[in-house]
Formats: structure tokens, C-alpha cells, sequence
């Protein structure tokens, strides 16, 4: 028989291993399956004194091996847990020897203790002889490197994703309208690759990706949005077409006031200097305030920016902002050049100049993660990551990708990176969406050559989005789903450019997306260095 302990962080010793040949048992310590024993204090918590009483926490204190030719005749330890493991299994524990596992910086991390030598002739159990102890002291001492070095490299893993959830933690806590995004899109990622590795038939049907292999997309999709860390928040958060730090509809509500006082003050004036009569003028006053509330309540509605602004939308801003409040110090127009610009975005809340900075911080993203010396095992991070704005038509951002150039993991983010948008409940700028709604908008994404048509219909007959939308989403979304309909949307007749033309994508970010790096004094992604390149599999055109 035999038994590993592990040294914990609260310095005490517990199970990571232990088996018993004769009674068939074997038992291995998981995050899913720990076993669930007692773990030895090596100093007691109240006195503080070194606990000498079991014979695995005295190796462990000393640093050296200890050897007990007869358990039940041994005066030094205590072993009644080992005498009630006895009496419960039908087993007799005789001789043991104990063996602290000391790494290369001298410190015990753990111990390893053998129970009940066999003699290989008779095959009754003796005592350890001193070879057998010298040669599981040798290999003790390695086994003790092997495993503080397999320690080292988990905790360094473990630091990683911790430093890369902290990233994502930290883009969600920026605005609370997109809190949680970061980490509700790497859960459809797993839900999605979990049903394309489960394909039997078509295109995917060989499709599958190892353990390892689905750390480097869970990395990827935790990071899918690293880029938002530069974007500036007033324009992450604009939840109206006119805010800017603040919302500007007060200011234009303040100066409507204004005009009402000036109106009431010219007709007033009039009265008193006997130009009309004091019914003329009250009529006038009242049909100058009825006009300005109108024309308040109307840039109130086109302010909310949630419907497209028709063109006599457009023209009555327009005329409003001929409209002037006249002062001591001259007049104001009733909108500003620069309102007047910002209401009248046709669509959402956004002027083409903030959107190309929202869709920026794909550039941002892509400039961050190229910059990383990923280690081999996750070289492909910043292609999953980078990818989830590009479109099937090479019309998305910020390289314009085409269909089949990135690879299936990048196209299973993009899909869980909108189904999250739709559906999230915390936007500014909008409620969260029900999935039949959610769904038929991503239909028409995957008919316009948006979203890999495959991988959606694999979303939608799997259900994953219903799994997901279990478990995240309100009550009132969860509305019955037509996914029949859906999959009978097909995809638009597309003709790709030549090869040339597409794997030319890969080495540059589009004009627009360059010139905002560039402006930014930063190196411009693509650009060719001395130094050795890091992207052979991360941003290489996959057939």
C-alpha cells in the first residue's frame, strides 16, 4: 500500500494519492473527485507547536525518512487512524516507510509513504530492507523535482488565466452596460464547439479539438475584447445620440426654456408699448410655448435613437436649428451644428466617427494580442480572438476576412460574441431581445453572409442557445423558438476574389483601422521588424 500527501498553502498535509493492492482500492485526488479525508496539521493551530504525533507530519517537519518496522508495536506516532483503517478493510499495516518529497529550493512540498514490503520469494510482508529504502529515497528525490516542476508550471497557468479573467473583469466593470460580456461569451463558445465536435455528418463531421486545444479558445474568447480597454467610456456608454459625458438633451432643454422667457418677454414688451392688445399677446405667448414644447418632445424622441430617423425627421431638426433664442448678448440657434450632427444619425446613437472608434478596439485587440510572446500551446489565440468582427463577405473588420480564411474556432466566436449582444439585458442603448427575435436577426446575418451559415444551423438543431439561454437569460425572453423557419434561411450567392487577393487580408488591418494606430504614434500592426515574428499559426490563412 501507499500513500501521497501534498503540502497545502494553510501548511498542512493532504491525500493527494493512496492505494491498497490487496484490497483493490485506488483512489486519485481531482477538483471534481477529491478525496475527502482529514488533512494533517503540521503545527497545531492553537499553540502553535510542530505536530510530531503522525508519522507522515514528523517526516515532513524534520525533512528526513523515517522507518517503522512494526506499526502496532511502534511507541513514537500515533497510528489509530491507521489501526481504524485496519479494523474497517480486514487489512493488518506492519512495516512503513516515510519519505518527505524535498524540492530543488529545500523545502518539503509533500511526502510519500509505503506500507507493508513484500518478500518476493515468500511473499509475506517484512521490513523495509535498507536497500529498498535507499533506492525509494533516489527515487523520492526525483519524483519530488518532477513534481514541484509540474507544480510550478500549473500554478503559472493557473496565474495566467486568473491575470486574463482580471482583464475581462475589468472591461465589463468599465461600463455597467456591458458587465458580465467577457465571461457569458466564452460560456456559448463551449456550448457551440462541444455540439460542432458532436457533428456525425457534413462538413464538420471530422471536426474535433483536444483538451488543450479548447483552453487556447477558452483564452481566446476571455480575451475577445481586450481592445475595449482603450476605448473611451463615454462612447461605450452613449446611451443617447446626444450625451458626451453627460447627456446634452438638458442643455438644449435649458436653452427651449429660454426661448419660452424671451417669447413671453417680446410679447409682454409689446403689450406695454401698446402693439397689440393683452389677448393678442397671451395668444402669441401661448402659441410660442406650444410650438418650442413640440419641437422639445420630438428631440427628446429622436435623441433615444432606437428607429431609423426618416428623411422628415432629418428635415425638422434641420429647421429647428434655423430657429434662433435671442438674447443681451446676441442669438443662439435652438441646435447646435454639432447637435444638429449628432441627432440626426439615421441609426442607434453613434456618429461614423465614434462607431470607428467603438470598432477600434478591434485594432487595439489585435495590436495587444500580436504583441504577446504566446507560449506554443496557445499561438492561436490572437486569431480565435481577432476574428468575431470579420464578415463571410470580407465586409467586417479590422482586416475584411473571407469566407473560409479564418478558422472554425474564430467563426464559433463570432457567433457566440452576437447571440450575446442580442440577448444581453444591460445594454444602454436597448433591451435584451427574446431568442426567437435574437434568432431570426442572426438568420438574416447567416442569409447576408455575416455568420458561418454551417456553424448556426449546428447552434440552432443543437440548442444551444437554448441551453445557454436557461440558465442567463430573463423568463420573458425564453419565447418558443421556429427552428425550422430559421434553418430554412439560406445563405446569398457569393463570389470570392482569388486567393491573392484574400491571403493579402492577413497582413494589414483595412485603411481606416491603420490610420487610427498610426495616429496613435503606435507600430503599426504588419509592419516589418528585425525582430522575430511571432505569428506563424496566430493570423495565417487556413484553407
Amino acid at each position: 500500500a501507499g500513500t501521497v500527501y501534498l503540502r497545502t498553502e494553510q501548511d498542512t498535509l493532504k491525500f493527494a494519492l493512496f492505494c491498497t493492492e490487496s484490497l483493490g482500492i485506488r483512489r486519485v485526488a481531482s477538483h471534481d473527485s477529491p478525496i475527502r479525508l482529514p488533512e494533517l496539521p503540521l503545527h497545531d493551530p492553537q499553540s502553535g507547536e510542530a505536530n510530531y504525533h503522525n508519522i507522515a507530519t514528523y517526516a515532513a517537519i524534520e525533512g528526513r525518512s523515517v522507518k517503522i518496522d512494526d506499526a502496532y508495536a511502534a511507541q513514537d506516532f500515533d497510528f489509530s487512524g491507521t489501526k481504524a483503517f485496519d479494523q474497517r478493510n480486514g487489512y493488518r499495516s506492519c512495516s512503513i516507510f516515510t519519505v518527505p518529497l524535498i524540492n530543488q529550493a529545500s523545502r518539503v512540498i509533500g511526502v510519500l509513504q509505503l506500507i507493508n514490503a513484500i518478500d518476493e520469494d515468500s511473499g509475506e510482508v517484512i521490513a523495509f530492507p535498507q536497500e529498498s529504502c535507499d533506492y525509494v529515497e533516489a527515487l523520492a528525490s526525483q519524483a519530488a523535482v518532477a513534481l514541484d516542476n509540474r507544480m510550478l508550471v500549473q500554478a503559472q497557468s493557473n496565474l495566467l488565466e486568473s491575470f486574463i479573467q482580471m482583464i475581462a473583469s475589468s472591461i465589463d466593470a468599465k461600463s455597467p452596460y456591458t458587465g458580465g460580456h467577457c465571461a457569458r461569451v466564452p460560456e456559448i463558445v463551449e456550448l457551440l464547439t462541444d455540439a460542432v465536435c458532436q457533428e456525425s455528418a457534413g462538413t464538420h463531421a471530422t471536426f474535433s479539438m483536444t483538451e488543450a486545444e479548447r483552453y487556447e479558445l477558452k483564452i481566446a474568447a476571455w480575451l475577445h475584447d481586450c481592445g475595449k480597454l482603450v476605448t473611451p467610456t463615454h462612447i461605450m456608454d452613449k446611451a443617447t445620440k446626444l450625451e458626451r459625458i453627460f447627456d446634452r438633451i438638458e442643455v438644449v432643454s435649458q436653452r427651449i426654456g429660454r426661448a419660452k422667457i424671451e417669447q413671453e418677454l417680446q410679447w409682454t414688451r409689446a403689450q406695454l408699448e401698446g402693439l397689440c392688445d393683452s389677448e393678442t399677446g397671451a395668444s402669441r405667448i401661448q402659441e410660442a410655448h406650444a410650438r418650442l414644447d413640440t419641437h422639445l418632445e420630438f428631440i427628446r424622441r429622436v435623441n433615444l435613437g432606437g428607429e431609423r430617423l426618416s428623411q422628415d425627421d432629418i428635415d425638422t431638426i434641420h429647421q429647428i436649428s434655423h430657429e434662433f433664442v435671442e438674447g443681451d448678448v446676441g442669438s443662439t440657434p435652438l441646435l447646435t451644428d454639432d447637435e444638429v450632427y449628432n441627432l440626426t444619425v439615421s441609426r442607434g446613437t453613434l456618429t461614423p466617427e465614434e462607431r470607428l472608434t467603438i470598432n477600434g478596439h478591434m485594432a487595439e485587440t489585435v495590436r495587444m494580442l500580436e504583441s504577446l510572446p504566446f507560449p506554443g500551446h496557445l499561438r492561436r489565440v490572437p486569431e480565435y480572438a481577432c476574428g468575431h468582427h470579420e464578415r463571410m463577405d470580407g465586409t467586417g473588420y479590422p482586416r475584411g476576412l473571407y469566407a473560409g480564411d479564418m478558422s472554425v474556432p474564430a467563426r464559433i466566436v463570432a457567433i457566440a460574441d452576437v447571440f450575446e449582444a442580442l440577448t444581453a439585458s444591460d445594454r444602454p442603448y436597448k433591451s435584451g431581445k427574446t431568442l426567437s427575435e435574437s434568432l431570426s436577426i442572426m438568420a438574416s446575418m447567416k442569409q447576408g453572409n455575416h455568420l458561418d451559415p454551417e456553424l448556426f444551423d449546428i447552434f440552432v438543431r443543437s440548442k444551444s442557445y437554448l441551453r445557454y439561454a436557461e440558465t442567463r437569460l430573463r423568463p420573458e425572453q425564453l419565447d418558443e423558438v421556429n427552428e425550422e423557419a430559421i434553418l430554412a434561411t439560406s445563405a446569398d450567392p457569393m463570389d470570392l476574389p482569388e486567393r491573392g487577393v484574400r491571403d493579402a487580408r492577413w497582413r494589414r488591418l483595412l485603411p481606416e483601422y491603420q490610420r487610427r494606430l498610426d495616429r496613435n504614434r503606435r507600430v503599426p500592426i504588419g509592419h516589418e521588424s528585425t525582430k522575430p515574428s511571432r505569428r506563424s499559426g496566430g493570423f495565417k490563412p487556413v484553407s
